[in-house]
């Protein structure tokens, strides 16, 4: 298997070296030259193995030689060892049509975690093998952060620094993140948004000199790496769920706000896995939503949600799914991205928009529809949700047909929002793992939204101990 970037400007490249480049050189993202089909006979072979053996399949489809098979087979038993549950990412019935995805049994309860012990494990094993210098720079808004410095918190030869919008964030994620005080971390509160957090990282790893010479790698979705990762829960949940269904099609409810979660289900689905329809939930910052409904894709105002993960306006891997969208034209796709940067939007044609539609629907979830979601589902199912996935819940009710299957995934514990949790006038009871955070300190820097001061705190960190 080789990679190519969206854009065309970067020479076929094999599995580690997509994961090293992070960001394709060209300021594209990085795909597979080609995606791998599985057929319905093999798809049935796969049906009984154990998350850890989907995973092991999965990945060696885009992996090849790269890595040998033993020390891949190691690499993810490792990295799914620390998981609560063990089937890893279990699967939950509410309603005769509609199933939860559970996928916040990692260390740091939420999604992330499957994706980001994997790959830490994996950066962690290139620097062993190939002597390489890792320095992780990565953004978040929320989730990725935590998951990212436990995936690597400690581990030789690598550094990591995540910026994250001050103030942006719910209490937990941010203890998660800052009060970890290895030496190999440092955390950068920006006075901004998400969004000035993921442009500040983009143009630095577009910034080729800047890249390299401080051996910056990417530990955000951008990295094809987290995006194999999550698709083999879309396989593994499909299996878990088949012979319960019978013949009714089974749609899957993505919480996004990035864009990665749910473009790893596209791929599942171009894969062969009898996806029906994508919904793709968010929030009152719904630039996704719009797109899939009207085929502009234009950043509105930013909004502090009650979710807030999703409070996102520029999805990074929005770039992947319109490269197959726009026929794998990797010219097209970067002549669009640069009338993007320059104008601030993008329109697809109708015929592309009826493409859009048969694959996915959208919704949008307002303010207090999310809380109201939670709290009914708390009343009647006796199940909490964390408010993502109550956006998720949400989406299946507007969008899911009631003689179809639905499986909402559900993307974090809702300790990690007790702010939301709190305002449904419902008491949880925290994990140990978590309240023990409550009394701990907190190491962060508060910097202002400007790249080149982030670039100059990065330089001592990233060249201590070379």
């Amino acid at each position: 298997m080789e990679f190519i970037s969206t854009r065309g400007q970067v020479e076929k490249i094999g599995f580690l070296d997509a994961v090293l480049m992070g960001l394709a050189d060209d300021g594209g993202l990085l795909i597979p030259n080609e995606i791998p089909q599985l057929s319905p006979a093999r798809l049935q072979e796969l049906e009984q193995l154990s998350y850890q053996d989907l995973a092991y399949e999965i990945f060696s489809l885009y992996i090849g030689n790269d890595i040998p098979a033993e020390d891949l087979k190691q690499l993810i038993q490792e990295s799914y060892a620390t998981f609560r549950d063990p089937q890893v990412t279990p699967v939950r019935k509410l309603k005769d049509n509609l199933f939860i995805l559970e996928l916040f049994h990692g260390p740091t309860f939420a999604f992330k975690d499957i994706a980001l012990q994997f790959l830490g494990n994996l950066y962690a094993y290139i620097s062993k093998k190939q002597n390489e210098i890792i320095h992780i720079l990565g953004a978040t808004s929320g989730d990725t952060g935590a998951s990212a410095i436990e995936g690597v918190r400690g581990k030789e030869g690598i550094r990591i620094c995540i910026l994250h919008p001050h103030q942006k964030v719910s209490e937990v994620q941010e203890l998660q993140m800052t009060t970890v005080r290895d030496e190999n971390v440092l955390n950068l509160s920006v006075k901004g948004t998400f969004d000035d957090c993921q442009r500040i990282i983009k143009d630095l790893f577009a910034d080729t000199t800047f890249k390299n010479d401080y051996h910056l790698r990417a530990i955000n979705s951008i990295n094809f790496a987290r995006i194999l990762a999550q698709t083999v829960y879309y396989f593994y949940a499909y299996f878990q769920i088949k012979n319960e269904i019978g013949e009714r099609k089974v749609n899957f409810s993505v919480p996004t706000g990035n864009f990665g979660d749910i473009f790893a289900g596209f791929l599942a689905k171009k894969m062969g896995l009898p996806i029906n329809k994508l919904i793709l939930a968010t929030n009152e910052n719904n630039i996704l939503e719009r797109f899939i409904k009207d085929g502009v894709y234009k950043p509105g105002q930013f909004h502090s949600t009650y979710s807030p993960s999703m409070d996102i306006q520029v999805a990074s891997n929005f770039e992947r799914y319109l490269y197959y969208l726009l026929d794998e034209d990797a010219e097209r796709i970067a002549s669009l991205m640069n009338q993007f940067n320059k104008e601030g939007h993008i329109t697809v044609d109708e015929q592309a928009l009826q493409k859009v539609q048969a694959m996915f629907a959208a919704h949008g979830v307002v303010g207090e529809e999310c809380l109201q979601t939670i709290r009914s589902y708390h009343e009647e199912n006796d199940y909490l949700l964390d408010p993502h996935t109550a956006c998720g819940v949400a989406a299946y009710e507007a969008c899911s047909p009631a003689d179809e299957v639905c499986v909402t995934l559900s993307t974090a514990h809702p300790a990690k929002f007790n702010e939301s949790i709190e305002r449904c006038e419902i008491e949880q009871s925290f994990p140990g793992q978590i309240e023990r955070l409550f009394d701990q300190p907190k190491f962060q820097e508060v910097v202002d939204n400007d790249q080149d001061i982030i670039a100059e705190r990065l330089k001592p960190f990233f060249t201590a101990q070379r």
